[in-house]
């Protein structure tokens, strides 16, 4: 028997989208072990924006790494929207990326033969949508990122700023329940960075998404919702304002 849409969605905010547990993870070099992550968790729910901060080396590009079903741990669960991904084969991994997840990078990693537009349709295109469709979506996003006179223009006639606004559209083309980004604003001067990132948590929260955003900007990471430190290995939850 179905159940009641209003039901589903009332269940549903009862529960995290991004749920780590206990996370641990281990590099071997030579006779050395490396304990990355010792026992990582966190919740992340929608409509969040979370910073993670830490040390260079600390083990956040790994971290998001395992968040986005990239990388296995050794221990530890990644829960997704309810659905534990530990047992989960390659293929079923891939398609809970597709259909659940945006990624974002300190480069953008555009398609450079392709327009501001089609690198934001074609994902779309990928997942099923016409192209119409694709094109309507991709449209509006670019606009709320102030780009609707750069629709056309390939990734190496917009600026870095352009570039970055572009490939934060891409990751929210899908509607994805969750964003991981990895340094997004890192790669862009001071004052580009300060308007980047503004656009990006307001296109977030407009779209209702939870975020997980790896940052060495501490100023940025105060104006999050929530901040949490990996250090030593473990997740710890920290007020924005001490950081």
């Amino acid at each position: 028997m179905m159940r009641d849409a209003s039901v589903l969605e009332t269940s549903a905010q009862h529960i995290p989208v991004l749920r780590l547990m206990g996370l641990q993870r281990v590099f071997h070099q030579g006779t050395r072990d490396i304990n990355v992550l010792a026992g990582a968790s966190v919740d992340v729910w929608a409509g969040q924006c979370v910073a993670l901060v830490g040390p260079s080396g600390s083990g956040k590009s790994t971290l998001l790494h395992i968040a986005g079903l990239l990388e296995t741990p050794d221990q530890g669960n990644v829960i997704v929207a309810g659905r534990d991904c530990a047992t989960l084969d390659d293929h079923a991994r891939t398609l809970i990326r597709r259909a659940e997840m945006g990624f974002i990078y300190q480069f953008h990693q555009l398609l450079p033969e392709f327009s501001a537009l089609e690198n934001v349709a074609i994902p779309q295109m990928i997942h099923g949508r016409s192209r119409r469709d694709a094109e309507v979506r991709a449209q509006k996003l670019l606009s709320s990122m102030g780009l609707s006179e750069r629709l056309d223009h390939r990734p190496a006639q917009l600026s870095g700023g352009e570039q970055q606004r572009t490939a934060i559209c891409r990751a929210l083309a899908n509607r994805p329940r969750l964003i991981l980004a990895d340094e997004p604003t890192g790669n862009l001067d001071p004052k580009t960075s300060e308007l980047v990132f503004h656009e990006l948590i307001g296109l977030f929260r407009s779209e209702g998404v939870a975020a997980l955003i790896a940052t060495h900007n501490l100023e940025l990471a105060r104006r999050m919702d929530r901040v949490v430190v990996l250090d030593g290995g473990l997740l710890v939850e920290i007020h924005p304002q001490s950081v």
